[in-house]
């Protein structure tokens, strides 16, 4: 089976890495809102501004993720016309179809990620 036959149409890829980084620059734009600072004369208790300061780490965590997947998905947007794109850049076999159009940023195959 040649590398044409094992990637999904290209046009069918493109539209659904855009779909994907529309997707992405929303949750961005809510990770955002939710790292905003804890200003320390909101009068929330000491247990529920741990609680809070516990939640804004997990948040920039989740924020930082989308931050690096929305480069990821442009990187790949602008790579989907180059010859290798969709094989697996460990093991140079073709990434499963499956697999890049539910993850078209990945770089690997399900068996080397």
């Amino acid at each position: 089976m040649s590398t044409s036959e094992q990637r999904p149409h290209i046009n069918e890829l493109k539209a659904r890495i855009l779909e994907e980084i529309e997707k992405t620059r929303l949750d961005i734009q809510s990770w955002k809102a939710l790292t905003e600072p804890i200003a320390p004369e909101n009068a929330i208790g000491r247990i529920s501004r741990m609680d809070a300061i516990n939640n804004k780490s997990i948040n920039d965590a989740s924020l930082r993720q989308a931050q690096h997947k929305l480069k990821s998905l442009e990187d790949a947007l602008s790579r989907i016309d180059e010859a290798d794109f969709g094989i697996c850049v460990q093991c140079r076999y073709p990434i499963p179809t499956g697999r890049i159009m539910l993850m078209p940023h990945s770089r690997k195959c399900v068996k080397c990620a």
